[in-house]
C-alpha cells in the first residue's frame, strides 16, 4: 500500500510510519518539522518537509492525517493559529485524500472534543469543548505529552509542576494501541471510533505512578489552573471494540515501564 502520513515525524506519527514501513508499505510523511524532528523519520520512507496549511498532493492509497497543534494553552493564546493548522490543514488533507482517490484516517483528540464529561464519552456524545483546540478538532471532525515531560524532569531530578489541584482526568493510552487503532481503521468503511482505554487517571495519579516506576520520591509543585483543561475526560470504547476490533492492551503502568526503558 502507498502511504502518506502528515505529522509522520511527530511522537504517533513516527510509529505510525515504522509500522507501515514494518509491513512493507511505501511511505511519506508530510511534515513542516516545527515539532517534529527528522530524526524520527524511518529512514525507508521518504519525507517531504510541507506546512499543512498550505495545499498538498498525495499520491497514495490511503491518508494518515495527524498533523496538528495539540497544544491546549497554545490553542487558547493563538487561536487563530490553531484553526489554521487544525482546520485549514484538515482540508487540505480532505482534498489531497479526495484528487488521489485515497481513503483518509483522521486522528483527532484524545477527547478535547467532548469537553469535561461526567461519563466515559461515545462517539455520539454531546460535543462541548471547553478549548480552542477542542473547538478546532470539532471543527475539523494527546493529551499526550505529560507522561514525557514528568518523567524526563523526574529522572532528571527537576522540579514538576501540576496545573490545578491534581484531579483532572484523562484517558491514557499507549501509542502501541494508537498505532493499531489507526492501522485498523484505514481498513474499515468509515466511521468515527474513540481510540483510548476506557479508564480514567487523575494527573496526581499518574504523577505517583511516574515517581514509583522511577523510584523517587519528588511531590509535583502546583500552579493554577490552565484555560481551557477540562476537568473530566475519558472515552467509551465499544464502538471501536465492537466495529474495528480494537481493545487497548497496554495497561499505563505497563506503558510508563516501556517508556522509561526505551533508548532515548
Amino acid at each position: 500500500m502507498r502511504a502518506l502520513v502528515t505529522g509522520g515525524a511527530g511522537f504517533v506519527g513516527s510509529h505510525l510510519v515504522d509500522a507501515l514501513v514494518a509491513r512493507g508499505d511505501d511511505v511519506v510523511v508530510v511534515d513542516d518539522l516545527s515539532t517534529g524532528n527528522r530524526a524520527f523519520v524511518n529512514p525507508a520512507a521518504t519525507l517531504r518537509e510541507h506546512d499543512v496549511r498550505v495545499p498538498f498532493e498525495a499520491d497514495a492509497d490511503v491518508v494518515f492525517h495527524l498533523a496538528a497543534q495539540a497544544d491546549v494553552g497554545t490553542s487558547m493564546e493563538k487561536p487563530s493559529f490553531d484553526a489554521e493548522v487544525n482546520v485549514v490543514g484538515t482540508v487540505n488533507a480532505l482534498e489531497a485524500a479526495r484528487a488521489a482517490g485515497a481513503r483518509l484516517v483522521f486522528s483527532s483528540t484524545g477527547g478535547a472534543i467532548y469537553g469535561s464529561v461526567d461519563a466515559p464519552a461515545g462517539e455520539d456524545s454531546a460535543l462541548l469543548p471547553v478549548s480552542a483546540y477542542g473547538l478546532a478538532k470539532r471543527s475539523a471532525e494527546v493529551y499526550l505529552g505529560v507522561v514525557a515531560i514528568f518523567l524526563e524532569r523526574l529522572a532528571a531530578g527537576e522540579p514538576t509542576t501540576i496545573f490545578g489541584d491534581g484531579t483532572i482526568t484523562r484517558d491514557f493510552v499507549h501509542v502501541d494501541d494508537v498505532v493499531r487503532a489507526l492501522l485498523l481503521a484505514a481498513e474499515h468503511d468509515g466511521g468515527v471510533f474513540n481510540v483510548g482505554t476506557g479508564i480514567e487517571t487523575s494527573v496526581a495519579d499518574l504523577h505517583a505512578l511516574c515517581e514509583r516506576v522511577l523510584r523517587v520520591h519528588a511531590p509535583p509543585a502546583l500552579g493554577p489552573p490552565r484555560a481551557g483543561d477540562a476537568s473530566r475526560s475519558v472515552l467509551d470504547t465499544t464502538r471501536a471494540a465492537r466495529d474495528l476490533g480494537f481493545t487497548a492492551a497496554v495497561a499505563l503502568a505497563d506503558g510508563i515501564e516501556s517508556t522509561v526503558a526505551a533508548p532515548a
